[in-house]
C-alpha cells in the first residue's frame, strides 16, 4: 500500500490563514499532497471557500455568506485576524483555487459546507466546477451533511465522496456504503483498529482530521491510513 496522502487543512492553516489562497500556496510549497477546504455559496451563487457561515470570525466583515454577494465579500479582509503580515489577504473562490492547482498534481477534499445552511444546487455547481477544470480524477467530496453525498453519487457516480463525522457514528463503514460513499473521513479520535481493518476489508478509504500532534501522525503513517489532514502538512510529510 502506498503512503498516506497529506492534505493541508483549510491549506497550511499553521502558517497562513485559513482558507486563503496564502494558505494554499503556503500548502504547495510545503510538498502537501492536497489541500482540504470548505465551501459555501455567496448570495448571487459564486462558491465561496470559507469554513463558516458568517465571515465575523474570520474577517473584518458581519453576516451570512448566504446573504453577501461576492464582489462585498472580496471587500472583507481575511488575513489581519492572523497577522500583520497577511493584511488585505481576500476570500477565494473555488475557481480562485482550482485556477492556482490546475496544472499540478494536487488532491482536493471539497467539503460542502451544507449541513447547517441548505445551499440550494450547491452540489451541481461544484461538479460543475470539477468538470470545467477537468479535475474528477483529484477530487474527494465530503460533508456531514450526508444527504449531500448521495445527492453527488446521483450527479455523477464518478466522483469520490467521503462520509465526515465527529461525533459516534454506528458501522461506518457499513453506513458508508449504504450511500455509495467512497471513504469515511472520521475525527482521529473516532479511529479504532475495528474500523481501520473493516475499511481495508471492505476497499474504504480513511481520510481522518484534523491530526497535529506529531505522535498521532507518525502512527496513522505506520498503519498507512489513505489520508492525513493536518494544520502542518510539513512535520507530516518529514514523517513519511
Amino acid at each position: 500500500m502506498t503512503q498516506p496522502l497529506i492534505y493541508a487543512h483549510r491549506g497550511a492553516s499553521a502558517y497562513a490563514p485559513e482558507n486563503t489562497m496564502a494558505a494554499f500556496k503556503k500548502a504547495i510549497e510545503l510538498n502537501a499532497d492536497g489541500i482540504e477546504i470548505d465551501v459555501q455559496m455567496s448570495k448571487d451563487g459564486h462558491l465561496i471557500i470559507c469554513h463558516d457561515e458568517k465571515v465575523d470570525r474570520t474577517t473584518n466583515g458581519k453576516g451570512y455568506i448566504k446573504d453577501i454577494n461576492l464582489k462585498d465579500l472580496k471587500l472583507l479582509d481575511a488575513g489581519f485576524k492572523f497577522s500583520s503580515n497577511f493584511i488585505g489577504e481576500k476570500i477565494p473562490t473555488l475557481i480562485e483555487l482550482m485556477e492556482l492547482i490546475k496544472d499540478n498534481n494536487m488532491v482536493l477534499n471539497i467539503e460542502l459546507k451544507n449541513n447547517v445552511i441548505d445551499y440550494k444546487g450547491i452540489e451541481q455547481k461544484v461538479i460543475d466546477t470539477i468538470k470545467q477544470y477537468n479535475m474528477e480524477n483529484r477530487i474527494i467530496i465530503s460533508s456531514f451533511n450526508h444527504n449531500s453525498l448521495y445527492k453527488v453519487k446521483d450527479i455523477d457516480s464518478t466522483i469520490k465522496t467521503g462520509v465526515l463525522y465527529s461525533k459516534k457514528l454506528k458501522n461506518p463503514i457499513t453506513y458508508a456504503k449504504n450511500i455509495k460513499a467512497d471513504a469515511i473521513h472520521p475525527s482521529y479520535k473516532r479511529l479504532n483498529r475495528f474500523v481501520i481493518a473493516k475499511a481495508k476489508k471492505e476497499n474504504i478509504e480513511i481520510n481522518t482530521f484534523t491530526v497535529n500532534i506529531r505522535d498521532y501522525m507518525k502512527l496513522l503513517i505506520d498503519i498507512k491510513i489513505d489520508g492525513i489532514i493536518t494544520d502542518y502538512p510539513d512535520i507530516a510529510q518529514q514523517l513519511k
